[in-house]
């Protein structure tokens, strides 16, 4: 199994630059082809008091600054693709809906693995990625570049957020091609159950037995989250192991934004230090 088909996220001008290197860096491996996707954001009409009328002066402001980070978008873009000497396309939309509009979801669907960058947090009304439309409404696994990393990096320390559900073993097997590319895989389980099939000092051999048929050796490790958040240890051990990829899954329940990215998931998110793969 490899990635044949990456999905670049090109949100802004200021992003589409390193998700543009890190889809062409991971594209490099297997000979994947790259899409550039983009969503042109036609913005709201503003109304003109005292008849509420639309601005047609304010309109054509907005649909001009639009249309020229589109160019400035594609401009990056098909630089670095040139640069790569990689396969690639560009896919444009001009939408109201931002990023969950149906088709730009309908182009994700297709991806092996879709690439995009956390917002910067000193301007995060910038960004117009909905991080959770594409991971509920596309089915692919999702690869968020942390703001603070904006260059691509040989992804050689990887962290499994193993809980045993099926999100998790979903984001795992996502996963695999970088995992089996990877010089240390850690399978790591906050607070694991103590049931039937396992007691929590064997919490993930499983998936870990699995993973070496496939050629990846991974460890096994485990913590108390005591007074801490799950989200806490995570971050906590990612920092202590100098790790380079999170692998984790993502919660179901689309309808409540909370139930989603709340706890671990949204902070994690939130204060994003390395690479994180989300599947659910």
């Amino acid at each position: 199994m490899s990635y044949k088909t990456i999905l670049a996220i090109l949100d802004t001008s200021d992003n589409s630059g390193a998700v543009a290197d890190f889809a062409f860096a991971i594209a490099a491996e297997s000979g994947a082809h790259v899409i550039g996707l983009h969503a042109e954001i036609i913005s709201a009409v503003p109304l003109v008091a005292p008849m509420e009328i639309p601005d047609p002066v304010a309109v054509q402001a907005l649909q001009d600054m639009a249309h020229s980070e589109t160019i400035a978008v594609e401009r990056i873009f098909r630089a670095k693709a040139e640069a790569a000497g990689a396969s690639f396309e560009w896919r444009s939309f001009a939408t109201s809906t931002g990023y969950g509009s149906a088709p730009l979801i309908e182009s994700a669907r297709s991806a092996d693995l879709l690439i995009a960058s956390q917002a910067d947090p000193a301007r995060p009304s910038d960004s117009h990625v909905d991080v959770d439309s594409f991971l509920f409404e596309t089915g692919r696994p999702v690869l968020m570049i942390p703001y603070i990393i904006r260059q691509p990096k040989p992804i050689k320390r990887v962290l499994i957020a193993w809980n045993g559900s099926k999100e998790a073993a979903r984001a795992t097997f996502d996963a695999l091609p970088i995992l089996k590319a990877a010089d240390d895989v850690e399978i790591f389980s906050v607070d694991p159950a103590d049931t039937a099939l396992q007691s929590p000092l064997t919490a993930g051999a499983d998936i870990a037995a699995t993973l070496a048929r496939h050629g990846v050796k991974a460890t096994l490790s485990t913590a108390q989250s005591v007074d801490k958040s799950a989200s806490h240890v995570i971050e906590n051990r990612l920092s202590d192991s100098s790790i380079d990829l999170l692998v984790m899954g993502a919660y179901t329940h689309s309808w409540l934004w909370q139930m989603i990215f709340g706890g671990t998931t949204k902070t994690l998110l939130q204060s994003m230090t390395a690479l994180t793969l989300l599947s659910r």
